[in-house]
């Protein structure tokens, strides 16, 4: 009988969960607690099964299942790798999965960047959908300033190259058994993470047009903001994996955990060089400058 439930393969088959079903539910929540928020924002009634939604309590409800779903379920996921259940195999399909969650924010940002590009390239067609998109036959629209890509910007691109070396550093460290180099690269790369989302706030709160004045404004906001939600992201991603560090969760051979973060922070970096040098170079040349 013991023969019958040797486990004679490389897979895991995981136990039933919870997780996602939980998350559904959250996401479900979330989805419904948003269109809720946006209508009471805009002072617009919405009910559901006569249940009045118009509030942001419901948004915030689903957002913290999700969280506490992300929290149990990666929480499994580390247990199961300490328990030997992460064979080559599994770990192979787990970078797989990665690295797809990867090219689907690739979409993302494809479709803010083609929004800039339509705007930008096609100026004429724009300024005749109405008053947002309006650029007066230019672009950037006339009578816009904008920012000096070689100030902030040009900062805050320095900072996010120098991130890039630092959590590269903490990855050789860890290949080579360095844990000191491995807490350190990783403190460092959070460190900067949080100094760059400081400049980009310090930006917004300074830029000398809004998100609905221009549609120049709009995708400005929605591209730059897009990425710094996940530079967010990224830092927090960071902030669990030097958690994790500091416990002794990695060894040079066994390490998914710590990779993920680093493939996701470098694609940060990747993604912030094409927003800098097309929307806040090429995007602003020969516009006046902002003082």
């Amino acid at each position: 009988m013991a023969d019958a439930h040797t486990k004679n393969h490389d897979y895991h088959i995981i136990d039933p969960s919870p997780w996602p079903l939980i998350g559904s539910i959250g996401a479900l929540l979330m989805a419904i607690g948003g269109i809720g928020w946006m209508q009471a924002v805009q002072g617009s009634d919405f009910s559901l099964l006569g249940i009045p939604l118009a509030n942001p309590w419901l948004f915030f409800i689903g957002l913290l299942i999700v969280l506490y779903t992300m929290f149990g379920w990666w929480g499994d996921t580390i247990k199961e790798a300490h328990q030997g259940h992460h064979t080559p195999v599994v770990s192979l399909h787990l970078r797989y999965g990665m690295i797809m969650f990867i090219a689907s924010e690739v979409m993302f940002f494809v479709a803010w960047f083609w929004a800039v590009f339509d705007a930008s390239l096609f100026f004429d067609e724009a300024q005749q959908v109405g008053r947002l998109a309006y650029t007066g036959g230019t672009w950037p629209p006339q009578g816009v300033e904008v920012l000096d890509p070689l100030h902030l910007p040009l900062y805050n691109t320095i900072i996010l190259l120098l991130s890039g070396t630092t959590i590269t550093w903490a990855h050789h460290a860890l290949l080579h058994g360095d844990r000191s180099g491995l807490k350190w690269g990783l403190a460092l790369t959070i460190v900067l993470g949080i100094i760059f989302t400081g400049v980009q706030a310090y930006e917004y709160a300074h830029a000398p047009y809004s998100f609905s004045g221009s549609l120049y404004g709009a995708t400005f906001f929605m591209a730059t903001g897009f990425h710094g939600f996940h530079v967010l992201v990224g830092t927090i991603f960071l902030i669990v994996t030097l958690i994790r560090a500091m416990r002794g969760d990695f060894t040079p051979k066994q390490h998914f955990g710590f990779e993920a973060a680093a493939w996701y922070w470098h694609f940060v970096d990747v993604v912030w060089l094409f927003l800098f040098f097309s929307i806040y170079v090429w995007g602003s040349w020969g516009a006046p400058i902002a003082q």
